[in-house]
């Protein structure tokens, strides 16, 4: 798939790709489908790497994803759920800004993550997060490092372990459909894979076959 104004290699920047889900209603690793001639997961690496020369997957399967060269971050605590994960991303980031997607979101945009950047370095908010027809995208999302890593910690010594329990703990911009669609005409950035009908119609937005 073409990216739209494909950005610069953003060098504050860094890209976490979420890979700690169980894949429960897959079935399978998500991570690890078949998509474009390779796993899913590298298959979004390669996207990323037009973003960023900084990146890193969060999981604790590191065996299984060694394949992909890159840093593989596993869990700090002990809990479960997404935002232990961003918890991992923001700990194990190396950079002051974090862009956060999931490991199952083959269409994310990396001209829109570039963008929310800039609009982060220019706000001086803790995050850039995308509002789609279904609610904010905390997973296409860029994130002021050190903020939002003692927000995270904040919240799950509250007991909040919900992305969206989480964001209210931060200063956000909100990105509306208006500024998304230069970057992603399509809205499929936020399309991500839960089940094997998700897969199949993915493939089929792609042009690709099972």
């Amino acid at each position: 798939m073409s990216e739209v104004n494909s950005p610069v290699v953003n060098r504050d920047l860094s890209l976490s790709i979420q890979a700690g889900g169980f894949s429960t209603r897959m079935g399978q690793d998500k991570a690890l489908l078949p998509f474009g001639g390779m796993p899913l997961i590298q298959y979004i690496v390669h996207r990323g790497k037009t973003l960023t020369d900084d990146i890193f997957v969060t999981s604790n399967q590191v065996d299984a994803l060694k394949f992909l060269g890159l840093p593989i971050a596993p869990d700090l605590l002990t809990q479960r759920g997404t935002l232990v994960g961003m918890h991992t991303a923001l700990s194990a980031a190396k950079r002051p800004y974090v862009a956060v997607i999931g490991c199952d979101m083959p269409f994310f945009s990396p001209s829109l993550l570039a963008y929310q950047a800039q609009l982060l370095k220019t706000t001086g908010l803790d995050a850039v997060i995308p509002r789609s027809k279904d609610g904010l995208e905390p997973l296409h999302g860029v994130y002021r490092r050190e903020p939002c890593l003692t927000a995270v910690t904040n919240a799950l010594e509250m007991a909040i372990y919900s992305l969206t329990g989480w964001i209210k703990l931060l200063h956000i911009v909100e990105i509306d459909e208006e500024q998304i669609r230069p970057h992603d005409p399509t809205l499929h950035a936020f399309v991500n894979l839960n089940t094997l009908d998700d897969y199949r119609h993915a493939l089929d937005l792609a042009g690709l076959e099972p």
